[in-house]
């Protein structure tokens, strides 16, 4: 992150705080390491104090404050010693001063020198249709393969600058957070890092979202006393039970996360007081040497359930089979006192440890050779993903990513093999984790010893056998059942190796046909061919010729025949249909306020762009309207800007892969133009309540109906709406309205994402 301001002198103040931070630090490391660790932490320190002398950050601090606190994050919040303490403090020398790898590899050895090196930024300059932080990441994981300690520490340099992004103009905090949330949470998720990863989940919603985060901090501390109460009366027989019986324990009782608050109202529609449950219990053993810890902890679900009656569905053993991440707990969901739904987590002190660490709790200094199974299984699909043929980095990353924060199961083969797999994975997915040619020439499945089609979503236990054929050739529709980013890469690996031979079979065609008539394929011709014969490149024309979908019996008319250009758009996001204007030019270019535009539009840009007029199109994928939370895109081919919903998956997207291009933008209050908005409604059935919603629609925002449907089956009806509104109010309004009819039970906005 760029946060370095121009050099300066260090004061003796700034010195003295230098040396407080560098105190607390070997205070720290003194702990667990030995006198050669904490002199390799020490000469790591000097160097760096020494190369970023005089370079302070944004926020006004010396920048070395900053290695000082990645590298306590590092030993105290993560637990890494030696080695890696000193390689947060040297991770920003060889990328900002003139230190290289070679320079590090000399002084500190070769596996410092290999985990600087997957933490440096890639200096290159790539094409401008490619992501550079997307390069970034595809770097960082081809790293990880050899030291898993690099992306560690990069979750741990990307914490403390989120916790120091204040300091950061704003669209810096729009782009930083949102490829948080897109690519560091969920790594640190998949890392078993659940700290890490509940903190930066938090502080990414505080930027993206500050007036809804600051709203449920509020409310959780409004609420504060009463959840005090709840938790005492929870756990009091709990902790009666547990002493009569003799077990060392302490509970933790805390409130969900703002993030994971934030995210059950979003996928729930609900507000913050309809959240029935609002903690997270865990109770953490000491275990005794007599028993083994599986043992002791199903013991003390037994004394609680005991207690409170418990929800069979919602047993989740995950200490017979631990997550592969490591993760291991026994969870189980109780009714509590006060009628609400409880769920508890029971683990050992070893368990907990783990999971606020997660691999990092297991990874061993002194002997390198000893590894976790897990993680090496883990890390081998890595390699073997990165091994691949992959180009394009976005799809790369988008692949990776796929399977990050998937729930697993365990299915078996005919063999009794386990393999473990995403949660709603299919037998095409399984398929290809046996080999990619099992994958590849699959024609079928048998399922528990039942036939069943490649799309059959397999389930935790099942046992699978795969059917063959030779004569198999991959489908197209295949990318849609597949859903592990091994079978998605492989089968979009196989489909363009195929359309390549198309492609070559079918230019060669074309020439042989024009040879024969004495014509060269030049570009004028090719586009009346690509016009003629409805395609919308010249490689859908040479792959449909190939495969013989397009015949050439007829060429001479088509060569004859003086069609005009059909016009392609390559940019699919369109403005609604009250909305499709071209914006006035409204720049005052002598304004003093240069860092805001106030084009006559429905937002307000507040990004110095060069241009004066820039036009706009609402994305149609999350259909924002005023009132949104909105940040806008300025495609850099169009200089477009395309504004989308803040909490919107494509602009998380965006905002961490193309960063550069997001423009901060905000509603003005606007009334003439009008947004497409979608609701679903749910209830009883009866006579009549179609008629009632439609005519509250009119009557209530004289608003023009785009499309409606409504479905009954067995006396419950759903409907679907789409309308166009002016802004958010009104359409809050609407649906506090259309939920007061008779029958209705739900009312929810929701978007095509």
């Amino acid at each position: 992150m760029d946060t370095t301001t121009k050099a300066r002198n260090i004061s003796s103040k700034e010195e003295q705080y230098i040396q407080e931070q560098y105190n607390l630090l070997m205070d720290s490391c003194a702990t667990s390491m030995g006198e050669d660790e904490l002199d390799l932490v020490r000469r790591a320190f000097h160097l760096a104090n020494k190369m970023h002398d005089g370079v302070h950050r944004n926020s006004g601090e010396p920048y070395i404050i900053h290695p000082l606190a990645v590298a306590r994050i590092v030993n105290e919040e993560i637990g890494l010693e030696g080695e890696a303490v000193a390689s947060a403090l040297l991770h920003d020398v060889v990328e900002d001063t003139p230190s290289t790898i070679k320079d590090i590899k000399q002084e500190f050895g070769d596996r410092i020198g290999v985990i600087i090196d997957g933490l440096t930024k890639i200096a290159e300059v790539f094409d401008r249709k490619k992501s550079l932080q997307a390069e970034n990441f595809r770097k960082i994981l081809m790293t990880l393969t050899h030291d898993v300690r690099v992306i560690i520490i990069k979750l741990a340099d990307r914490l403390h600058n989120m916790r120091t992004l204040d300091s950061m103009p704003p669209n810096k905090q729009i782009k930083i957070s949102g490829e948080t949330i897109y690519f560091y949470a969920p790594l640190a998720h998949r890392l078993g890092l659940y700290s890490l990863k509940n903190e930066l989940e938090d502080l990414s919603l505080k930027y993206r979202h500050p007036n809804t985060y600051q709203e449920i901090v509020d409310q959780l501390e409004a609420t504060k006393e009463q959840r005090k109460k709840e938790i005492e009366e929870f756990t009091t027989p709990i902790h009666n039970k547990l002493r009569e019986n003799g077990i060392d324990y302490h509970i933790v009782a805390k409130p969900k996360t703002i993030y994971s608050i934030w995210n059950i109202m979003q996928q729930e529609n609900i507000s913050f007081h309809e959240i029935s449950n609002l903690l997270n219990i865990r109770i953490v053993i000491h275990p005794t040497q007599d028993k083994p810890e599986k043992a002791q902890c199903w013991d003390v679900y037994s004394l609680l359930t005991d207690i409170y009656v418990p929800k069979p569905e919602r047993i989740r053993d995950w200490i017979s089979s631990p997550k592969s991440n490591g993760y291991e707990a026994l969870h189980v969901t109780v009714m509590g006192p006060q009628g609400h739904w409880m769920e508890v987590q029971i683990r050992s002190k070893r368990m907990d440890d783990f999971a606020k660490k997660g691999f990092a709790a297991r990874w061993k200094y002194k002997n390198h050779n000893e590894r976790n199974d897990e993680l090496d299984k883990w890390l081998s699909k890595i390699k073997e993903h990165l091994d691949s043929p992959k180009p394009d980095s976005l799809e790369f990353l988008d692949e990776f990513r796929l399977n990050l924060f998937s729930s697993e199961i365990f299915v078996f083969t005919p063999k009794g093999d386990t393999k473990t797999l995403p949660k709603n994975a299919t037998a095409l997915d399984f398929a290809y984790e046996i080999h990619t040619q099992v994958g590849n020439k699959a024609i079928g499945a048998k399922v528990n010893h039942q036939l069943v089609p490649l799309s059959h979503e397999i389930q935790n236990g099942d046992q699978v056998e795969i059917l063959t054929s030779e004569n198999q050739k991959i489908q197209q529709e295949w990318l849609n059942y597949a859903r592990t980013a091994k079978a998605k890469a492989a089968i979009t690996n196989a489909i363009k190796a195929e359309t390549k031979n198309r492609i070559y079979k079918g230019k060669n065609e074309l020439k042989k046909k024009l040879d024969e008539r004495g014509l060269y394929p030049n570009s004028n011709l090719v586009r009346k061919l690509i016009n003629a014969y409805e395609v919308s490149s010249k490689e859908e024309l040479y792959s449909k010729i190939g495969s013989g979908i397009i015949s050439l019996e007829g060429i001479d008319k088509v060569i004859k025949k003086h069609s005009r250009s059909k016009f392609i758009r390559y940019w699919g996001l369109q403005l609604s249909r009250t909305a499709h204007k071209t914006l006035a030019k409204n720049h005052d270019s002598s304004s003093k306020n240069k860092d805001q535009f106030n084009y006559k539009s429905p937002f307000i840009i507040k990004e110095d762009i060069d241009e004066n007029q820039l036009p706009y199109q609402v994305a149609s994928c999350c259909h924002p309207i005023p009132g949104d939370d909105v940040v806008g895109y300025k495609n850099p081919s169009s200089d477009v800007i395309v504004v989308h919903k803040a909490k919107c998956p494509n602009a998380i997207k965006l905002m961490s892969s193309e960063g550069q291009y997001i423009v901060p933008a905000q509603w003005t209050t606007h009334k003439f133009l009008s947004f497409l908005a979608k609701l679903s409604i749910k209830g009883i059935d009866r006579i009549g309540v179609a008629k009632d919603i439609i005519t509250l629609i009119s009557n209530e925002l004289n608003a023009n109906i785009n499309k409606i449907s409504f479905e009954s089956f067995d006396g419950v009806f759903e409907g679907y709406i789409e309308l166009y509104v002016h802004n958010v109010s009104d359409l809050n309004n609407l649906i506090l309205n259309i939920s007061k009819i008779k029958g209705v039970d739900s009312v929810k906005r929701f978007e095509d994402v």
